[in-house]
């Protein structure tokens, strides 16, 4: 049989197409890495954890935490902005590298959109404020009271944009002076409370609340409009003189761009069913977290949402991008 020079490009065109088919049918089949953009103990890592332990246990496949912390999370979103696109390298983040970073910074080396397939989201948390059991602070007034004689030299501390920007809306809302103290991770910034480097830290639950319970920090508030059930006692920021405060946070998964679509729904069908699973089961409950998936689809909608929503603030607190 005669093969023209068209026929030969026929079947070159349909061995491409059944490729990414033929990588979705047996994916995955080897081991998948969790790219963690927080430093070793931070919520995203915790929950990134939890949810490897559920989708090693769906699809029999091990999963590598890799921590890449530093530059607000850049370097780790960058690392998996630049990862094939076979759905073997998946990021676990939260709103600091997708909503929040665009307005926070000139120059990026990653765009929160163009260079990821949304996966789904994983969850949404609270934070609570923090100070030493030592300080002279009973309660977010005493805080306030103290911040606004002495204006510029208290600190806070933050490890992530969620951090940050809880911080940045406290001095916003209330008109006081802080001094603002950058570290790569919340659990370092932590660290550094504990040891008096810095005088408060309003931090993620999953970070925080541990140290509270044991007595090495003292609780003033939590973000929420609602007091948390894992801290009744704890009074809300809002309802502590700072009335309509009222700053969260959310996980959520991304492929790099351009993997294949039956990939991406598989990776969405693995990760949201391991919100389900034990390790996750259990993370959700400790640290308060509510758990919350998403289609593909509605998490590109609501990273568009979130990243409006983050300007606004961002704006409104004055804050000049680096």
């Amino acid at each position: 049989m005669r093969i023209t020079a068209s026929c030969t490009l026929a079947l070159l065109l349909a061995g491409t197409a059944l490729v990414p088919t033929a990588q979705a049918a047996d994916f995955p089949n080897h081991p998948i890495t969790f790219v963690v953009p927080f430093a070793p103990g931070s919520a995203t890592d915790q929950i990134g954890r939890a949810i490897g332990q559920g989708v090693t246990q769906e699809s029999g496949q091990t999963v590598i935490i890799e921590n890449k912390p530093g530059a607000s999370a850049m370097i780790g979103a960058q690392a998996v902005a630049r990862a094939a696109p076979d759905g073997y390298t998946v990021l676990i983040t939260t709103n600091t590298t997708h909503a929040a970073n665009e307005h926070l910074y000139k120059q990026m080396q990653y765009d929160p959109v163009k260079d990821y397939a949304p996966l789904t989201l994983l969850g949404k948390g609270a934070q609570i404020m923090v100070v030493r059991p030592d300080a002279p602070y009973k309660n977010v007034q005493d805080f306030l009271e103290d911040a606004r004689k002495n204006p510029g030299k208290l600190s806070f501390g933050s490890g992530s944009s969620s951090s940050r920007i809880a911080g940045e809306l406290l001095q916003q809302m209330t008109g006081v002076k802080l001094l603002h103290v950058p570290y790569k991770s919340n659990p370092l910034a932590v660290t550094d409370l504990l040891g008096g480097q810095i005088t408060m830290m309003i931090t993620d639950t999953a970070t925080g609340l541990p140290q509270v319970q044991a007595g090495k920090l003292r609780a003033l508030g939590v973000t929420t409009q609602q007091r948390s059930p894992l801290a009744p006692d704890v009074p809300t920021i809002a309802e502590s003189g700072v009335p309509g405060y009222e700053m969260g946070y959310w996980f959520a998964a991304y492929a790099p761009a351009n993997t294949p679509p039956a990939v991406v729904q598989k990776l969405h069908d693995l990760l949201a069913q391991a919100t389900k699973g034990q390790a996750a089961q259990q993370f959700y409950k400790l640290t308060g977290t509510v758990a919350e998936t998403s289609t593909p689809a509605e998490l590109a909608a609501f990273q568009k949402g979130e990243s409006k929503k983050w300007a606004d603030i961002i704006k409104q607190a004055g804050i000049q991008p680096e």
